[in-house]
Order: C-alpha cells, then sequence, then structure tokens
C-alpha cells in the first residue's frame, strides 16, 4: 500500500469503504476474511443439550473486520413463492483469527446455555434443512435459487445443510438436534458447503474466545505495548517509514475523536516519546464508517496498517493514519498531554528544492509548515488567534497565528507576491463554528490536533475553541459619483442563472445599488444560461439578465439595458451545462452603446478606422474568438459606448481559471502554476487589441475590466501593463488594500480595472461586501472607477474637465 484516497462526500468529509473491506465478493468468489463457520439449527429441541440455535461467524484475515450494516438471515430449504428471508442484523467487530457468535430462536429444551452471545436474533432456524447467508446489508434479500444468490453482490458467504435448494456447490449434510455443521480446519472456503463443512458435535464460541459452560480454549495473556511508538510510525520525513506495514499495539491516551466526516480518533504517547524534534508524538487512527468508540483519556493500544492518506491527491501532501484499526482500552480517565503551545511560525514556508518535498528530513526550525508537520496528530494550542478567512458552511475558517504579518487595512493578511506566501496562516475546522468575518478573534486557546487537508492543507482540529470576538465588520458603499464622471463596475456574480434563489439576485441588486450606487456601466462575470447547469444545448441568457434587472430595479436602481452574445455550446468552460458568459449593463439615461451588427460567437471584431477615429467593425464582439488562447475559456467581449460625446472602448474579460495548478502547501516545491501559460497567451491577445486601438487612436479611451484570475504581480497582468500604456488601478491604492478576493487565508486580487493611460482623472475603489465575510452573495468583491474619459486631445481635456468641474459645483 502507498497511499489511501478517499472519495468526496459533498459537506461531510471523506470514507473510504475499503480500508474496511474488500470489495463485496458474489458467492462465487470466495471470502478472504469474514466467513460462515458453524451453523446450528435444533437448539432447545427434542433431545438437544444446548437451548438457543446460533450462528457462528470467523474472520480469516490478519485486520480486524467491522460487522457494522451487515446481517445474517435465514431462508427455509425449499422455499415456496411466499417464503420470505428472516433477518438479523449485525453490530461490531470481528478480531483477526477470532470468531463472532450470533444467537438465534430459543427452545424450551436443552440444558446448556450458549456462552454470551455477541448479537442476538429471534431466528427459528430449522434443525434438520436450511441454508443461513451472511449478508452486506440489512434488507431482506430477494433470491431463492443457487443462480440467483449467486449473482446478488450482496452475499457474502452462504452454507445450505440438509436438502437445502439454495447453497455453494453441494449442500452439507442434514443436521439433527444434536449436530452442527462446522467449517472444517483452516476455514477453507471452496464455495462447495460439501466440501467446506463437516457435521458434529456443536462447538459455539464468542469473540472472547467463550464456549459453553464459560470455559475459555485460548484465554488472551494480558496485552502489552508492541514493539512500534508513535515517531517510529511518523519518522522524520513526510511519509512514514512505515508506510503500508501493521503495527501491534501501538501505546497511546486518546486526545480527540471524531465521529462525522472522516471518523476516528487521535492518539499521543505520553510515556516513549523520542528526543527528536522533527517526529511527532501524536497520529489519526482512522475507523472510516465507524464512528470511534474510545473516548478521550483512554489509555489503548492501537493495531493496524499504516497508510498515508492524500486529500485531493495529485499535488497535495498526505495525513499519516492508522489504519483498519483494532483497538484494546487499558484503562479510561487518563489525563491528556498538555497541548503545545504554537506561536510566530518560523518566517521560511517550505523548502523548495525543485521538486518533491515529501523524502525530505523535516527543519521544525526552519520552515513553519516542516513544524506543523512535525506536530501531526499532536493537540497544540493557539492563542488569540485574528480570523484574516471567513468562516464557511463546512465548519472552516482561517487565522493568522503570526498576528503582525502583512495585515491588511480591515484585518487580513495582503499577498503580495509568489515569495511571500504568509506562512502564520492556518485552518481551523469545528463542529459547531461560529459565524466568523475576517479581523474577528478568537480569545483565549484554541486547542485541537494538527492533520493535513484537502482545501487548505495543515488544519487545526478544534476541540476547545477560544472565544468568538467580532470585530463588527461592515460592508463598505463607494463615493457618488459626479455627474462629469462616467463609472464602471466589474462584478463576478458566481455562477448565476435563473434557478438560484430570489434572495441571491436580491443581495447582487442590493449591492449594485446601494454599495455600487448604480453605476453607468457594469461588466458582469459568470452570467449562466437560462436553465443553468442543465446541460440541454440551451445558451440563451436572457431570462437570467432579466431576472438580475428586475431586481435592479426593485431595489431602486435604473432599467439596465444589457449586451452580450451566447457562447457556443459547451466552448466557454465553467460549470458543465451553464454557458458561462461575460456581459454588459449599462444605464440608458447616462450612457449609450453603440450598436453595431455581426457580433457573434465566432466572428472577431476588428477595429477600424471611422472619421480618423477608432471603432470597432461590430458591437458588441468578441475579441479574436478563434484563437488557441481561450479555449475552454471566456472570450473576452468589447463594446463601444458614448458618454457625453466621447467613445469608450469597454472590454468584458474572464480569463481561465487556476484550476491544475500545484496547491501552495502541496509536495511540489516551488508549486507548477501551469494554467498561468494560458492567461499569459489571453494577455497577449486583449494587449494587442488595445494595440490596435491606439495604433489607429492613441488618445482612445479603453477600459478593461473582469475577473481576470490572477495577480497584480503575476506574469499575466505584466503582459499588459509592462509597457505603460495601461495601468492596472489595482496598484493605486495603498499595499494593504490590494484585494477583492479571499482565498485560503490570504487577501488578493483576481479582479481587476484596467485603464489606457490617456485617462488620467479617476476614482478607484475594491468596494468591499463580499469576499471578507462568511454571508456572501458572491465570493468576489465589486470594483468600480469614476473616471473622466478623454476627448482624444490634451489642450481640449484641461477646458472640459474645468468647465465640467464648474457645472458639478453648480450641482451641488
Amino acid at each position: 500500500m502507498e497511499e489511501v484516497l478517499r472519495p468526496t462526500l459533498p459537506g461531510v468529509g471523506t470514507a473510504v469503504a475499503a480500508l474496511v473491506f474488500a470489495a463485496v465478493p458474489a458467492v462465487a468468489a470466495p471470502s478472504s476474511d469474514a466467513l460462515i463457520s458453524e451453523v446450528y439449527g435444533g437448539g432447545g429441541n427434542s433431545g438437544a443439550t444446548l437451548k438457543q440455535d446460533f450462528v457462528e461467524l470467523a474472520n480469516k484475515s490478519a485486520s480486524a473486520i467491522s460487522l457494522d450494516g451487515y446481517s445474517v438471515q435465514y431462508i427455509s430449504a425449499t422455499p415456496g413463492a411466499t417464503t420470505q428471508w428472516s433477518v438479523t442484523p449485525l453490530a461490531g467487530s470481528i478480531a483477526p483469527g477470532k470468531t463472532f457468535l450470533v444467537a438465534e430462536a430459543k427452545g424450551t429444551g436443552g440444558t446448556v446455555d450458549l456462552p454470551a452471545p455477541d448479537v442476538v436474533g429471534t431466528i427459528a432456524m430449522g434443525g434438520t434443512n436450511g441454508t443461513i447467508a451472511l449478508v452486506n446489508g440489512t434488507e431482506a434479500l430477494t433470491c431463492k435459487t443457487a443462480a440467483d444468490c449467486a449473482a446478488d453482490s450482496r452475499v457474502k458467504d452462504l452454507v445450505g445443510f440438509g436438502t437445502a435448494v439454495v447453497r455453494e456447490g453441494t449442500a452439507t449434510g442434514a443436521l439433527s438436534n444434536t449436530t452442527s455443521a462446522s467449517r472444517k480446519t483452516g476455514l477453507a472456503d471452496t464455495d462447495d458447503n460439501g466440501a467446506d463443512f463437516t457435521v458434529g458435535n456443536p462447538t459455539p464460541t464468542n469473540s472472547k474466545g467463550e464456549t459453553p459452560g464459560g470455559g475459555n480454549p485460548d484465554p488472551d495473556p494480558d496485552p502489552v505495548p508492541g514493539d512500534k511508538r508513535i515517531h517510529d510510525i511518523q519518522g522524520v520525513t513526510r511519509i512514514s517509514p512505515l508506510l503500508g506495514q501493521k503495527v501491534t499495539n501501538v501505546p497511546g491516551v486518546v486526545t480527540g475523536t471524531r465521529a462525522t466526516g472522516d471518523r476516528g480518533f487521535w492518539i499521543q504517547d505520553v510515556t516513549g516519546q523520542d528526543s527528536d524534534p522533527r517526529t511527532s508524538e501524536g497520529v489519526f487512527v482512522y475507523t472510516a464508517g465507524t464512528a470511534p468508540t474510545v473516548a478521550v483519556g483512554d489509555n489503548v493500544l492501537v493495531s493496524g496498517t499504516i497508510a498515508e492518506y492524500r486529500p485531493g491527491g495529485g499535488s497535495k501532501q498526505t495525513l499519516t493514519e492508522i489504519t483498519v484499526p483494532t483497538t484494546i482500552t487499558l484503562s479510561k480517565g487518563n489525563p491528556v498531554p498538555a497541548p503545545v503551545l504554537v506561536k510566530n511560525l518560523p518566517q521560511g514556508y517550505l523548502p523548495a528544492p525543485g521538486g518533491d518535498i515529501e523524502q525530505l528530513p523535516l527543519e521544525p526550525q526552519t520552515y513553519a509548515l516542516d513544524l506543523l508537520e512535525s506536530l501531526e496528530g499532536t493537540l497544540v494550542q493557539v492563542d488569540d488567534v485574528r480570523v484574516v478567512g471567513p468562516s464557511t458552511e463546512f465548519g472552516e475558517v482561517w487565522v493568522t497565528i503570526n498576528p503582525n504579518q502583512h495585515p491588511t487595512v480591515r484585518g487580513g493578511t495582503i499577498y503580495t507576491g509568489y515569495d511571500q506566501p504568509n506562512n502564520g496562516r492556518l485552518k481551523i475546522k469545528a463542529t459547531p463554528l461560529p459565524v466568523s468575518n475576517v479581523g474577528d478573534v478568537y480569545a483565549g486557546a484554541t486547542v485541537g490536533a494538527i492533520e493535513y487537508t484537502d482545501f487548505g492543507g495543515y488544519t487545526l482540529a478544534a476541540l476547545k475553541l477560544g472565544q468568538h470576538v467580532s470585530s463588527n465588520l461592515q460592508r463598505e458603499i463607494t463615493a457618488q459619483q459626479k455627474e462629469s464622471e462616467l463609472s464602471v463596475a466589474t462584478y463576478n456574480v458566481e455562477n448565476l442563472d435563473p434557478a438560484d434563489a430570489q434572495a441571491k439576485f436580491d443581495r447582487l441588486a442590493d449591492g449594485v445599488v446601494t454599495n455600487l450606487r448604480s453605476p453607468d456601466v457594469v461588466v458582469l462575470e459568470e452570467i449562466q444560461d437560462n436553465n443553468g447547469t442543465v446541460n440541454d444545448g440551451t445558451v440563451a441568457a436572457d431570462q437570467t439578465l432579466q431576472k438580475f434587472t428586475d431586481a435592479i430595479v426593485a431595489k431602486g436602481g435604473p432599467r439596465y439595458q444589457w449586451r452580450q452574445i451566447d457562447p457556443e455550446n459547451g466552448k466557454d468552460g465553467g460549470q458543465p451545462g451553464g454557458n458561462i458568459r461575460v456581459g454588459f449593463f449599462f444605464n440608458p439615461q447616462r450612457v449609450s452603446f453603440v450598436d453595431r451588427p455581426g457580433g457573434d460567437f465566432k466572428t472577431p471584431v476588428e477595429v477600424v478606422k471611422k472619421h480618423g477615429r477608432a471603432a470597432l467593425s461590430v458591437s458588441p464582439g468578441r475579441i479574436d474568438p478563434l484563437n488557441d488562447a481561450w479555449q475552454d475559456s471566456r472570450k473576452p467581449l468589447a463594446g463601444e459606448f458614448k458618454f457625453r460625446g466621447r467613445t469608450v472602448f469597454v472590454v468584458a474579460n474572464h480569463f481561465a481559471s487556476k484550476g491544475g495548478d500545484d496547491a501552495m502547501h502541496g509536495r511540489t516545491q516551488p508549486p507548477n502554476r501551469s494554467s498561468e501559460v494560458q492567461r499569459v497567451k489571453q494577455a497577449a491577445a486583449l494587449k494587442a487589441f488595445t494595440e490596435q486601438i491606439r495604433a489607429i487612436d492613441k488618445g482612445a479611451n479603453v477600459v478593461l475590466a473582469g475577473d481576470l484570475n490572477d495577480y497584480q504581480f503575476s506574469p499575466a497582468l505584466k503582459t499588459l501593463t509592462g509597457d505603460g500604456n495601461l495601468k492596472a488601478l489595482i496598484e493605486t491604492l495603498p499595499v494593504n488594500e490590494r484585494y477583492s478576493y479571499v482565498f485560503e487565508g490570504n487577501s488578493q486580487t483576481l479582479d481587476h480595472l484596467v485603464l489606457s493611460k490617456n485617462i488620467t482623472r479617476f476614482g478607484y475603489d475594491v468596494v468591499r461586501i463580499n469576499a471578507e465575510f462568511s454571508d456572501q452573495a458572491s465570493d468576489h468583491d465589486p470594483q468600480i472607477v469614476r473616471a473622466r474619459p478623454s476627448t482624444g486631445d490634451a489642450n481640449i481635456d484641461k477646458i472640459v474637465f474645468a468647465l465640467e468641474d464648474i457645472l458639478d459645483c453648480l450641482k451641488k
């Protein structure tokens, strides 16, 4: 076993049934673990010694087998049309090499009780003939022939005795009130009942090894710790040196349990620690689909197989676990070890050798994530931590342990470059979790075990939360534009379609009207088609846009008109079936749109000369839509607008996502940013279009707006702005305000407003209404620029702007 991958279950975590059972075989495939070892149906009958029927199960494998969700079922030897299977649900587990006793109906005769059964049922079995099945499930079987039962994958094992019609191969001999059918020595399973079983005296044995009369033919000696400790399992790298090996009786005290999602418990060594700071003394014991039965403070010995669970697979790191566990509780109520206090993590984040870091010896004094790895599974404590990423519906919140590290103006942590990952960030997971916004604080001690999870990497699985203290963070309202200013906003509305709740439309509309103050032009991203993710070829989005504009009017905003181009079905990426696209809202009372027909999903817009000035060949029109740069991605949409007689070219954008990039906290360092290649190509195509405009009219007004899915310091943005002809407005803000999105506790910008350099008079604002808040209408904050478009002549601009200033003052 190299590693474990668990499938994701939305909202509740993950589980791996394969760690508990091999794939459940049809009857034709002999069982390699749990099977039926003995059957007796004469209990309590005349002449019987035993008072009760029973079925004995056995485990021939080297690992414990959970029986939760399984059942023992019985049907008579010659079932008729109305005959039904009788069911006894099972619970518990069978230890390796042990048996498990299921007691069934009692008769009035007999003189000897069964040993204490592990499960008690009420099935009255035939004393001579019949069929018993071990079934994965508790619903009654419906098969009534050997062939039908062989084809039912729920049947784990099956024994027919006497004249049974339902059997494996040939049936065993007929039984009696004094005889049972017992599987032969070695628990052979050839799927021929007659060959695998012998008829003889009943020998029921329970999971403790007890037999009738209280005897124990194989009493267990007092359990003692095995030869491996937790630090031996964890080792000095990220991968256990015992990966894939079985360990026996690993000692530890239970420090925490988890009964939902990734079920299991944490143990920590309190007596046999080593002196190596690289080796953790804690580990997670994964119980798969079964809630743990141990309690905090239990002193236990755990046996199982060492695995490395890689959440999300691929480039992610792993969590070292003991899987398929068998646990012996030695004592209860023991003191739990004091948590390790963690604060001010090392300034280094991860080693960056140019490849896989998993086999590198840990350097916990040098690298923040090496320190957390050296504490994997260990109880830690963080004090007075500040929230830098809002809480989610999954019970997760991001905090910072390094409180003075790159703080934003509103309490987050700003991401300023690939070499500044903000190593103080840590995800906390807890149930329940208070609703938390950026800037809130968990005062006092938060205590839990360190683990590695899919989204965010190292996580504190909180067993105790500090006191939540709200920062009373408020949503922003931008400044009111002047009469002489053209306001252009960009807003990613997060997969909007008509099936979304009216409340979402209302929230988005309120953001446009109240917080953005009804911009003249709104560039929209993530508008889906009229039936959202229903993948039936629909591409029109008029219903989505109509519902949105109606909501804006209802909030007191203008009756926006829209322009957009329906994409080719399935060619623009995003959610399958959604046909995501960009588009424009504009207020016809303030700005006019220059319509030129001919634009469609494949026709490129060209820059042409009209009356000596730049113009668009089609408006709206897609920029270079057949360029490979836009494969499976949204194509930029150019529109020609008129504001106070001045032409303004606005381009709506939504570049390719970062999907496929390595995680910042992943195993490959430095992380590969493979998606960046496409965005650089997209930026080059967009830049070429703006240069076509400049070639005709150097004084043209150009506004590029949208979700560029990249940072202001990225190669894609430098491709756009490197020559100085365009400027990214995010860079005009103070460093601690350069963000519109929060991801894994990093405040960053993916959304941009970019202006041509001749637009020199503007006011710019990122309007913070979503990204820092747990309650979001979208995961992006909108941005807005209030600008004075140029006339194309600097001298005339001075005169026009002066007159407009006078008029603005008079209107006040």
